[in-house]
């Protein structure tokens, strides 16, 4: 039975106790249940309540246990409210006044995230083939669709299973392969619609090929699912954990317990599901995530991304509308179909919260909207093995998930895959087969085998994913070995940490999904990780010798005008010619003179491998009390050429440092709006800059260049909501009372595997022309 029904018939003996009114008030203390029109009803979510069945777009108000309005709102057009912010507990009523006098729906129980549905709520949902509804918690029924390995029935189970959880369009229940395959032979071909996107390729695709069962879920609030969009809500984090534990007690599931997979938004989905520690889940291969939604990708350093951070948002918020008149295609074409479970789970699709909105008026972090949705905090509560890969160039979410990995070292089950490069490169074939040996020694608990049906197609679907040429997948080297746990042992004694270095320099040409090295490390950060400084010097030099002159007024200036450059470093314009491989068209600016600054070691006596974040401390003072400054590492070459390394930013009034969570090559600023600090003329201020994390090596005859600006121009689809506007001049100090300096996280002792490789060739690192910044560096 629907558990949302079974409470409200609960509920119907239970009459609201009526209070004495006065003749002449015009409402009654308490509603009525007996009158309340058909389809009248709440529903307690974790943390939330709403209610649904509202006539006339009617006003509503909540009420608690002890019968006091808390807060009212008007209904939409389809009838439903939503109550944000509640605090769990018993009782709580919807009333409204429709015209017969004040009615109530029955009371309802605002959950708590500690209280877990009984087994019965998991065990008694059956599930067959193609498109079914899973009930979560709160009576909410989410669309997921159930897609076997080919050939196969439910009677040749059990399977070793995963589950996909997104808000792309993941529960479209035709075919993937079929869909994918028709436009490859045919482009002109159009996508079928009731496939889902090539976003969730990795469960709706790869897993079936491998012999697993994949378990496709639709995010609430979103396409076919019910309940109201809310970005990793507590309701939506607690819906991961339903539908974990709600698949591992079928039947046809191996071993009572399933894995998790997915890339970009069905990966970092896994850090929240995981941090929850569903019983039953066997193991976690989240790729391409991030760890912060603040710091990471929505206000890097506290500067608004408008370019695809709000993009994202935008298509999430156009994907919550209800449909048919908005959504998800899909959703559309089968309620056009007939689909009447997901036409009435739109019902609470207009309740979603506006994300647009609150972004658009935010500036410092607000602890009660993070709080619950920093990935990388539910991360440090995962428990089962966990295989985790992304780049350090990804144009989309950049590389600041490698800040959550040093909260997960405490599993002994984890292993980290880094590579240089751009979002789907996640899927190349060398990155694949460990990941397909992780999933059969944690999932399906059996010795790796990689099918020879997915060798053949894998090389094709990661060049159709990031437009490049890619190397077959491999046999796991592992398959020969006579059990499981010899198998599982020898993946053990592997490192905890691969990093695939120089990808795009391999001899399938510029751009190709081939690495020219690969560094290993046995923990993260490396052990042998030491902080080196570079100090700013005079005609833009960048010495490993600290200042000494007691001129405290010694500084270098420049203009923060972020119209000096294109906003972006990939050119996105009609009619221009694009590099040599599709992701990376390159308009990559250099500096215009007064518009920034520039500081460059000399040629290196030997290679600089770094791994981490770094640290720009810049002591600074500018014409006004606040300015954002962009700080980009690069290398510049023996050739005459720079290639692009890593970037930060960073707002001068969020400059304040937690000290708990800082090092020298890592700060950490609050963010918060009670530690702004405005500049200054008293003094310079000090600024630490974080630049992203990165492994990377600098080869011994180039140059490390660390380059200051305005926020913009060195990141592909990257662009920012900035205070600056041409009209401040910012001062970098560099005297011995105030240095600036570069401090990286140096491997000791580490060298690079490979010759330096062409300029315009590795993947996620442009290449241009080196030209000096007006002070020389």
């Amino acid at each position: 039975m629907n558990l949302r029904k079974a409470m409200l018939l609960a509920a119907v003996p239970a009459v609201l106790v009526f209070g004495c009114t006065d003749s002449n008030s015009s409402q009654p203390a308490a509603g009525s249940t007996s009158n309340a029109p058909a389809g009248f009803e709440a529903i307690g979510s974790i943390d939330q309540a709403s209610a649904i069945g509202i006539p006339d777009n009617g006003k509503v108000a909540l009420f608690d246990q002890d019968g006091k309005e808390l807060r009212s709102t008007t209904a939409d057009k389809l009838g439903a409210a939503m109550f944000y912010d509640v605090a769990p507990g018993e009782g709580y009523t919807v009333r409204g006044d429709f015209g017969k006098g004040e009615v109530s729906t029955a009371p309802v129980t605002v959950l708590s995230r500690d209280e877990t549905p009984p087994a019965a709520q998991y065990s008694e949902q059956t599930f067959e083939p193609g498109l079914n509804y899973i009930e979560m918690r709160d009576g909410i029924e989410l669309a997921m669709t159930l897609r076997l390995p080919a050939g196969k029935t439910l009677a040749d189970g059990p399977f070793p299973t995963v589950i996909e959880y997104s808000g792309y369009e993941v529960a479209p229940p035709n075919d993937l392969l079929a869909s994918l395959s028709a436009q490859i032979g045919n482009p002109d071909a159009k996508p079928d619609p009731l496939a889902p996107s090539s976003s969730t390729a990795v469960g709706a695709l790869l897993a079936p090929l491998l012999g697993y069962a994949t378990v496709s879920v639709q995010i609430r609030g979103s396409g076919c699912s019910g309940g109201a969009f809310d970005l990793f809500g507590l309701p939506t984090i607690y819906d991961g954990y339903d539908a974990v534990e709600t698949v591992a007690a079928q039947p046809w599931v191996s071993h009572n317990k399933v894995g998790m997979v997915g890339i970009s938004y069905s990966g970092f989905s896994q850090l929240f599901v995981g941090g929850t520690r569903p019983p039953h889940l066997a193991a976690l291969a989240p790729m391409s995530t991030t760890d912060d939604l603040y710091t990471g990708i929505g206000f890097p350093g506290g500067i608004q991304n408008t370019g695809f951070a709000k993009g994202w948002m935008t298509e999430r918020q156009n994907d919550s509308m209800a449909a048919p008149e908005g959504g998800q295609p899909w959703a559309k074409l089968l309620i056009e179909q007939g689909d009447e479970q997901c036409k009435a789970n739109q019902v609470l699709h207009g309740q979603a919260k506006d994300g647009l909105k609150i972004i658009s008026e935010l500036e410092f972090r607000d602890p009660a909207l993070f709080k619950d949705r920093t990935p990388g905090a539910w991360a440090a509560n995962i428990d089962v093995p966990t295989f985790i890969v992304g780049g350090v160039q990804d144009e989309q979410l950049n590389s600041h998930w490698i800040e959550a990995l040093s909260g997960m070292t405490d599993n002994p089950d984890l292993w980290i895959t880094i590579y240089n490069g751009m979002h789907n490169d996640a899927l190349a074939p060398q990155i694949l087969t460990r990941w397909i040996e992780f999933l059969d020694l944690f999932v399906a608990d059996r010795v790796p085998n990689v099918p020879g049906d997915l060798m053949g197609i894998a090389g094709l679907l990661a060049e159709q994913a990031s437009g490049a040429k890619a190397e077959p997948l491999e046999q796991s080297k592992l398959a020969s070995l006579a059990s499981l746990e010899e198998a599982r042992a020898a993946f053990r004694a592997e490192p905890m940490v691969t990093v695939l270095l120089d990808v795009g320099s391999g001899p399938l040409g510029a751009g190709s999904l081939q690495p020219g090295y690969v560094q290993t490390f046995d923990s993260w950060p490396p052990a042998n990780l030491q902080a080196q400084s570079f100090f700013a010097g005079p005609d833009g030099s960048l010495t490993d010798t600290a200042p000494t002159s007691d001129d405290s007024n010694l500084s270098d200036e420049y203009v923060a005008d972020p119209a000096a450059r294109p906003p972006t470093s990939q050119d996105n314009s009609e009619g221009k010619p694009k590099a040599n491989f599709k992701d990376e068209p390159n308009n990559w600016v250099p500096l215009v003179d007064g518009k920034g600054l520039g500081y460059t070691t000399s040629a290196l006596g030997s290679d600089v491998m770094i791994a981490g974040a770094s640290s720009f401390d810049a002591y600074i003072e500018a014409s006004k009390r606040n300015t954002d400054m962009q700080v980009t590492l690069s290398e510049v070459r023996p050739d005459g050429k720079e290639m692009y390394v890593q970037t930060g930013w960073l707002r001068a009034t969020h400059r304040k440092i937690d000290p708990k969570r800082s090092t020298a090559t890592d700060p950490y600023q609050t963010h918060l709006a009670k530690d702004a600090q405005p500049l200054s003329d008293d003094e310079p201020a000090l600024m630490r800059v974080q630049i992203f994390p990165v492994v990377y090596t600098f080869r011994a005859g180039s140059k490390i260049r660390v380059s200051i600006s305005a926020a913009g121009g060195d990141r592909p689809i990257w662009t920012f909501r900035t205070i600056d506007d041409g009209t401040t001049t910012v001062k970098v100090f560099r005297s011995a009372e105030y240095p600036t300096a570069l401090v990286l996280p140096v491997v000791e002792g580490g060298t690079a595997g490979a010759p330096l490789p062409s300029c315009g060739t590795v993947r996620g690192q442009q290449c241009r022309v080196f030209q000096p910044s007006s002070t020389g560096g």
